[in-house]
């Protein structure tokens, strides 16, 4: 799998073992940055690595910051992009069941080495569902391109 993997200057440190970790299992990696401890700002790399995933260049993305929340948030900005700030393994693997979520963020102070190793592999393991779910992650979709807004109802095309 083609991962693009990004994180601000707090996520310096823990990115390269998840790098590791992920080319120990095979995934073929792009780092799109910081580089350093130096301080820098996280909507640089997360809207870095989210348009590059939603370009088609990587499969899916992993963002690193102190919390998660500010990089998923400028992640989520990019149209296409569905990104999760995740600090265990269950919330991870459901947003990639039920949301399809193809951003994965968490926090560097909130989430040791080995934790993230699991989040990471439990979110990597699993596999949308579709079905049911498959309908909201399409509202989703269409209220960010503008076709649709939560006062018209469920369309018919979604049931």
């Amino acid at each position: 799998m083609k991962i693009a993997i990004g994180s601000d200057h707090v996520g310096s440190e823990l990115k390269p073992v998840i790098m590791e970790h992920l080319q120990s299992k095979g995934h073929d990696l792009h780092d799109f940055g910081a580089y350093s401890a130096e301080s820098t700002d996280y909507p640089i790399y997360g809207i870095q690595v989210a348009e590059a995933v939603a370009k088609g260049e990587y499969d899916l993305g992993i963002l690193i910051c102190g919390t998660g929340i500010g990089i998923s948030l400028a992640a989520n900005k990019v149209k296409g992009i569905r990104a999760c700030t995740c600090s265990e393994p269950y919330s991870a693997q459901m947003a990639r069941r039920h949301n399809n979520a193809n951003v994965l963020c968490f926090g560097a102070r909130v989430v040791g080495s080995e934790l993230a190793k699991m989040i990471v592999d439990a979110w990597l393991e699993a596999e949308y569902e579709g079905g049911r779910h498959a309908r909201r992650v399409q509202e989703i979709m269409d209220y960010e391109s503008g076709i649709w807004r939560p006062e018209d109802g469920i369309p018919e095309n979604y049931l």
